[in-house]
């Protein structure tokens, strides 16, 4: 008689944490990768591969939806999802890496209003405590040193813009995975946004060079096709089976302190006094919107890598 083997809470807390982990540390493993490999091309690889990965994992669950109800719905989440990461990695070119963590994560708070846009569901008061935490939170990150003034680049405003699309790209996941098969969501997803990155990254960026095959470059690109998509994935998906949604949610809320704790410590990123009030307004932000959208902002966080 075989014996069920359960997961413990403790463990699958402790699944989530690691999950946390990889994600914040993929901002600055991108971030060194795009020294060499460009934005685009960076994502067409990534997403192509998760895809290709996928229909070989999970062909039953992907093939009975590849007919004609899937276009609408797997062009919107793949197109948003392409928008958010140029957006996203374009930005983080020109920003740092804990800097464009914390600037993403604003998503969180901007969630509830474009559902109310597109699903007619009214934000609630905490909701509208969490926007002002935010702006108040981006205001400060964008003060120049010895708060002598505003300063926000190129690079925040382009990854400021990534949370606005990837909002929407979180409300079409929640509204059309009632309908198709998540599964077979993310994989529209995953190919549409991979197409759109080759096709642009063939059009708009250099191609491939020799340079891609240093041994730094090569480490960082395992780091986020396995461990930063595949391993974390598993992990959440596993976790969040023995997980209560509010506690999962703010187990995940530490993606942003992981990537800035490790900006900070391999990537030598400097955080100002202004910065870091910033960075916490912002986390502040995230807890309290999580608090009340937990369940559904973690429905939709499991299909977003």
């Amino acid at each position: 008689m075989t014996r069920k083997v359960t997961l413990s809470p403790t463990v699958g807390k402790l699944m989530l944490l690691a999950c946390a982990m990889l994600w914040g540390g993929s901002y600055p493993t991108a971030k060194v990768a795009m020294s060499v490999v460009t934005p685009q091309w960076l994502m067409a690889i990534r997403l192509l591969a998760a895809a290709s990965i996928m229909l070989i994992l999970f062909r039953k669950q992907i093939v009975p939806y590849l007919n004609r109800r899937l276009i609408v719905p797997g062009l919107l989440v793949g197109l948003t999802y392409w928008g958010t990461m140029v957006s996203q990695m374009t930005g983080l070119t020109m920003i740092e890496p804990g800097r464009s963590a914390f600037l993403t994560a604003a998503y969180c708070v901007i969630v509830p209003f474009t559902s109310w846009l597109l699903m007619k569901q009214r934000p609630t008061a905490r909701n509208l405590l969490a926007a002002a935490l935010c702006l108040t939170g981006v205001g400060f990150v964008s003060l120049s040193s010895g708060l002598g003034g505003l300063s926000i680049s190129v690079g925040d405003l382009l990854t400021l813009l990534c949370a606005f699309v990837f909002s929407f790209n979180l409300v079409w996941l929640g509204k059309f995975g009632q309908q198709i098969h998540p599964v077979a969501l993310t994989f529209s997803q995953f190919v549409v946004a991979g197409v759109c990155c080759l096709v642009g990254a063939l059009l708009t960026e250099p191609a491939p060079t020799s340079a891609w095959l240093q041994p730094d470059v090569l480490a960082c690109l395992v780091y986020l096709f396995f461990g930063a998509t595949m391993i974390a994935q598993i992990m959440q998906n596993v976790g969040l089976k023995v997980t209560p949604p509010s506690q999962a949610s703010l187990i995940m809320c530490l993606e942003t302190v992981f990537s800035l704790l490790f900006s900070v410590l391999f990537y030598g990123e400097r955080v100002e006094a202004a910065a870091g009030v910033g960075f916490a307004l912002i986390f502040a932000a995230i807890v309290c919107s999580q608090i009340r959208f937990g369940g559904r902002i973690m429905e939709r966080l499991s299909r977003r890598r």
